[in-house]
């Protein structure tokens, strides 16, 4: 873990709540003058803590009505498998996450669909036949009841 003050942890929690936030704002909200305020920013950007910035979209407003969660296991576990299998689905759009697991599941996927027709295509398509899948089993998410990125600060 990174070694962070609590100005540092201040700074990372108004952020992760609002990345929009101005320098000045965030300074004033933390206790600080704005340039010292933009150095820690950018120490944290270069340090990796902060990997970026990005809007928090609702999917179902932009036509994707579906999420499903799909547990994927594979017929091997060497690294290359594992490997050729991530760089798969870094390469489908559909697949928001991709989470290796231990245990029986090798693999938990989180991807969104316009439907249940095209999230089908999807599976028939691009996720069954892709390298090394052995299995998959998936659930329809019927609501969200709680979506808070990031960590808890």
């Amino acid at each position: 873990m990174a070694n962070l003050d609590d100005i540092d942890k201040r700074l990372l929690s108004e952020l992760q709540a609002e990345g929009r936030v101005t320098n000045v704002e965030l300074a004033q909200r933390v206790g600080l003058t704005a340039p010292p305020c933009l150095r820690r920013v950018r120490g944290l950007e270069e340090a990796g803590v902060i990997r970026g910035y990005h809007a928090d979209l609702d999917p179902s407003k932009l036509g994707f009505a579906i999420t499903v969660f799909a547990m994927v296991s594979l017929k091997s576990q060497a690294e290359s498998a594992l490997r050729e299998f991530e760089e798969h689905m870094a390469d489908l759009p559909e697949v928001r996450e991709c989470h290796m697991l231990n245990g029986e599941i090798d693999f938990i996927l989180k991807i969104v669909s316009q439907d249940l027709q095209s999230f089908q295509e999807f599976l028939t398509s691009k996720l069954t036949p892709a390298p090394n899948v052995a299995s998959v089993k998936t659930s329809l998410t019927i609501r969200t009841a709680k979506h808070e990125p990031g960590v808890p600060l």
